[in-house]
C-alpha cells in the first residue's frame, strides 16, 4: 500500500492538469499514488489524464457532484496512511510531500500538516509570485480556525486518515468555502503543525469575482453559523470578529477586482459592516491597506489604480517558489 494518496478533483480542467500532474509526480517523496477524480468533465480533461503513463495514477470518472463531493469521492477510494489533496489548477513544490510528512512523523499526536502559500497571478503576458502571510500557528488552532481560513486553499494540509475518521469529510452541499469548514472541524478533534516554508502554488485568474464573492460570502456564513452552534461558550465571543474577517476579505475581494463603481460601492459595504461588528479590525494592517486602496479607488480613476497596484505587486512579488532550493 501507498503511504500518501494525493487526490486531484478535476472538472473541466483541461488548461491546467498536467502542470498539476507534473508538480505531483516530481516530488522527492515518492511513495504515494495519484487519484484523479474526473468530476463529469465534458472538455479533454479525461483524455488528457488517461494518457499519462504512470502506475501510480489511478483515474476514475463520476457525474458532475462538485468539488467537495469529488474529494470525498476520492477519500473513499484512497488506500494511503495519509491523505493530502491538490485542486487541478494548484502547484507544489517538490518537496511539499517530503516535509509535511516529516513534520507529522515527528510529532505521532499531531494530526494534519500545512505549508505557506504564495498565490500566482497570471494575466496575458505576465505571471508573477506573492507570498501571502507567514502564519506559526501550531497545537490547538480550532480558535485561529473559527476566525479565519488561515491555511488558505484546499491544495495544503497533508492529514492522516484518522484524522478524518474523527472529523468527518466534506460538507457535499457547500459550493464555497467547504475546506475552511473541514479544517474548523479537523481542528475541533486534532493537532495541527506548520512547515514554515512556501509550498502552496494557488493560481489566481485576472477578471471580475462578483458572482464568486456573493457565493463566497453566502457559503462562508453558514461555515460560520455551523461552526458556532457546536463551538464551547467561552468562544462564542470570537463569532462577531468571525463575520468581521468575513466582510473584509469580501471587501478585498470586491475591491481588487472591480471593473465598475458598483463593485466599489460593495466593498465600502463590506467594510463598514466589518467595522460595525468588529471596530477594532481597524488595528489590523490588511484592514487599514483596504481602507486606503478604498480611499484611493474613490478619488481616482480605476485606471490609475490598476496602475498603482501592478506596481505594488512588482514591488513585492517573489521568485517561482518551484524554483527555490
Amino acid at each position: 500500500m501507498p503511504k500518501i494518496s494525493v487526490i486531484i478533483p478535476a472538472y473541466n480542467a483541461e488548461r491546467t492538469i498536467l502542470e498539476t500532474i507534473k508538480s505531483v509526480q516530481q516530488q522527492t517523496f515518492k511513495d504515494f499514488e495519484l487519484i484523479i477524480i474526473n468530476d463529469g468533465s465534458n472538455d479533454s480533461t479525461l483524455d488528457i489524464v488517461t494518457q499519462i503513463k504512470d502506475e501510480r495514477i489511478r483515474v476514475f470518472s463520476y457525474e458532475n457532484g462538485g468539488l467537495p463531493t469529488a474529494r470525498n469521492r476520492g477519500i473513499y477510494q484512497a488506500h494511503g496512511e495519509f491523505i493530502s489533496f491538490v485542486d487541478a489548477d494548484d502547484l507544489w513544490t517538490s518537496d511539499k510531500l517530503e516535509l509535511q510528512l516529516a513534520a507529522l512523523e515527528d510529532s505521532p499526536d499531531v494530526g494534519v500538516a500545512y505549508s505557506w502559500t504564495v498565490c500566482m497571478i497570471e494575466t496575458e503576458k505576465t505571471v508573477s509570485f506573492v507570498k501571502s502571510a507567514s502564519v506559526f500557528f501550531e497545537g490547538n488552532v480550532y480558535d485561529k480556525l473559527l476566525l479565519n481560513n488561515f491555511i488558505g486553499s484546499g491544495s495544503n494540509i497533508l492529514l492522516r486518515r484518522q484524522a478524518i475518521e474523527l472529523a468527518g469529510k466534506f460538507e457535499p452541499t457547500l459550493k464555497s468555502c467547504e475546506d475552511w469548514d473541514f479544517y474548523i472541524r479537523l481542528a475541533n478533534s486534532s493537532h495541527f503543525v506548520v512547515v514554515p516554508k512556501n509550498q502552496i502554488i494557488y493560481r489566481k485568474a485576472p477578471g471580475s469575482m462578483t458572482s464568486k464573492a456573493k457565493v463566497m460570502e453566502q457559503e462562508a456564513l453558514r461555515v460560520i453559523d455551523k461552526a458556532y452552534q457546536t463551538a464551547p461558550l467561552e468562544l462564542q465571543y470570537l463569532k462577531n470578529q468571525s463575520l468581521a474577517n468575513l466582510y473584509r476579505y469580501c471587501a478585498d475581494l470586491y475591491l481588487t477586482h472591480s471593473l465598475d463603481s458598483s463593485e466599489v460601492r460593495q466593498a465600502q459595504k463590506k467594510l463598514c459592516l466589518a467595522i460595525q461588528l468588529y471596530p477594532k479590525i481597524l488595528l489590523n494592517s490588511d484592514a487599514q491597506k483596504l481602507t486606503i486602496k478604498l480611499l484611493l479607488r474613490q478619488l481616482f480613476p480605476a485606471r490609475v489604480i490598476g496602475y498603482i497596484i501592478r506596481q505594488f505587486k512588482k514591488k513585492f512579488a517573489i521568485p517561482d517558489p518551484r524554483l527555490q532550493p
